[in-house]
């Protein structure tokens, strides 16, 4: 046989000519690559989910949203995320308006149940009551309250960083004045 290129059959029958064995052509297997995102099997989690967590970890707290967390199967590092309002870790600077939207309702929320039960203390604690009863009851859900209001509230962004850049900024250059004397004079014939 001539060296060159052969189909198949005369490939197995020189085969099987010089060794008396059947070889066995290999079978070729072509798997797909995996593609770019998220793969079959990757958690989803759904928006409304991303809402209820970020809502819990800021309103009951971050143990509460562990929990809610472990229960989906959803990563610790998401959940905070998620109370920032951010859909994913790599998005955590850049919050979600929806989910950052639904976490400011819900603070507002409970700011208004929590107002509600402030002034109610607080009317509640007349001038008899301070002098007859113990009040320190009373100014204690007062003061309880307030620090839950306290709590809840958004951040408010510091006026100094947030002014600074964004207001704008005027630089002035003033010259320095000369005095005549310090010219020099040349006399000029018409």
């Amino acid at each position: 046989m001539a060296i060159g290129l052969v189909d198949d059959n005369e490939f197995q029958a020189e085969l099987d000519r010089l060794s008396g064995v059947r070889v066995a052509t290999p079978e070729v297997v072509i798997e797909p690559l995996p593609t770019k995102g998220r793969n079959t099997g990757d958690n989803n989690v759904p928006e409304s989910l991303r809402k209820i967590i970020g809502e819990t970890s800021v309103i009951d707290g971050r143990q509460e949203a562990l929990r809610l967390e472990e229960q989906f199967g959803i990563s610790s590092s998401s959940v905070s995320a998620y109370a920032k309002g951010a859909t994913s870790t790599t998005t955590y600077n850049t919050p979600a308006k929806e989910i950052i939207a639904h976490i400011n309702k819900s603070r507002q929320r409970a700011i208004k149940k929590s107002n509600r039960v402030l002034n109610a203390a607080l009317e509640a604690i007349t001038q008899d009551k301070l002098d007859y009863a113990d009040a320190t009851d009373l100014s204690g859900i007062a003061k309880d309250m307030s620090v839950i209001i306290k709590n809840l509230e958004p951040p408010t962004p510091s006026v100094d960083s947030e002014a600074a850049s964004k207001q704008p900024q005027f630089v002035i250059f003033a010259p320095t004045f000369r005095d005549e004397r310090t010219y020099e004079s040349i006399t000029v014939n018409e």
